[in-house]
């Protein structure tokens, strides 16, 4: 990882990248700044997954926000 992403902790992840997404988006709407990270292989995309990031600080309330309000 590099140097400045030090600092972000996974909250979700899924082989799904709209829901990741979607996850995002929930996130930023409650004022969390998060990444999708792709962690799919390069060639045939069928192996590895999709990442939500979340500042370090934030992830406790990330974590609680996607296990009380999202459901897939």
């Amino acid at each position: 990882m590099s140097p400045g992403m030090q600092n972000w902790i996974k909250v979700f992840e899924n082989g799904m990248q709209i829901r990741a997404e979607i996850v995002k988006g929930i996130l930023e709407e409650n004022e969390i700044q998060a990444v999708v990270l792709n962690k799919k292989e390069t060639i045939y995309q069928i192996f590895g997954s999709y990442e939500v990031l979340v500042k370090r600080d934030d992830a406790m309330k990330a974590t609680k926000l996607i296990q009380n309000a999202i459901t897939f």
